[in-house]
């Protein structure tokens, strides 16, 4: 059995080292680095992309809405054209980078508010799918597991990686807890280890209304930003691998 850790990665500005990000690397097996929009920068983005070539780590990227203020966090109407284009945009930007530096863009994963809107909403997911194709029709889109974003890039031949969250509750409909509730973190390690595990084993979650989601794991997520999250990291590593479950991005 196989598995991939992945984590968000670059979300800085104009400083170096990054956070935990140079920790967090020995962790992983993909990383989706920030394009610009939502967080990082043009170096930023390359020094992310050098440390992820160095740990052999999958370089994705992870593009959100234009949202610096709000980590991208906050949802913007766009239209699906617009979303395309703005995807692209990103995907090439950091595409350009990682071509630069001699390796070659793995993955595209959109970050927050984009992210869950286009979970549910086909045309938006629609957009980001082909945008993801038109850059690379061998790059794997990864996507909340069993969302509409799932389906709108196997609709159309992409790769898929079904997306779960060791650091996120989740709600009785398979999505996540919203930001703005007091239980939508998880920042016990013990708690994290458990349902990281739980999702990979039994392939579901226990909601926050007690209800037992089915779900896939095929890409767990931890966010680099969270206050444990090199802690998670480890905990979660540690436990995949004394199960004699392979670490591998898909």
């Amino acid at each position: 059995m196989t598995i991939d850790l992945n984590c968000d990665m670059g979300e800085s500005f104009g400083a170096w080292p990054l956070g935990n990000d140079a920790a967090l690397m020995q962790y992983i097996t993909s990383a989706n680095i920030a394009c610009g929009f939502h967080a990082g920068d043009p170096l930023i983005m390359r020094k992310t992309v050098q440390l992820a070539l160095k740990y052999h780590v999958a370089i994705g990227a992870h593009p959100g809405f234009p949202d610096l203020q709000g980590f991208g966090r906050r949802e913007i109407k766009m239209s699906p054209e617009e979303v395309f284009t703005m995807t692209l945009y990103q995907i090439g930007a950091l595409q350009a980078i990682v071509r630069a530096e001699g390796g070659a863009l793995h993955h595209v994963k959109p970050h927050g508010a984009l992210y869950n809107m286009a979970a549910q909403d086909r045309k938006l997911a629609d957009a980001i799918a082909r945008a993801t194709r038109q850059a690379g029709a061998d790059l794997v889109l990864y996507g909340l597991s069993g969302s509409v974003l799932i389906e709108a890039a196997k609709a159309i031949g992409l790769r898929t990686a079904n997306e779960v969250f060791a650091d996120r509750s989740y709600q009785d409909d398979g999505s996540l807890t919203p930001r703005n509730r007091p239980d939508a973190l998880i920042e016990d390690t013990v708690a994290a280890v458990e349902q990281a595990m739980g999702m990979v084993r039994k392939q579901s979650v226990v909601s926050t209304g007690g209800k037992l989601v089915s779900l896939v794991a095929e890409t767990i997520c931890l966010h680099g930003d969270g206050a444990h999250a090199v802690e998670f990291a480890a905990a979660i590593h540690a436990a995949l691998k004394g199960e004699a479950i392979q670490l591998k991005a898909p």
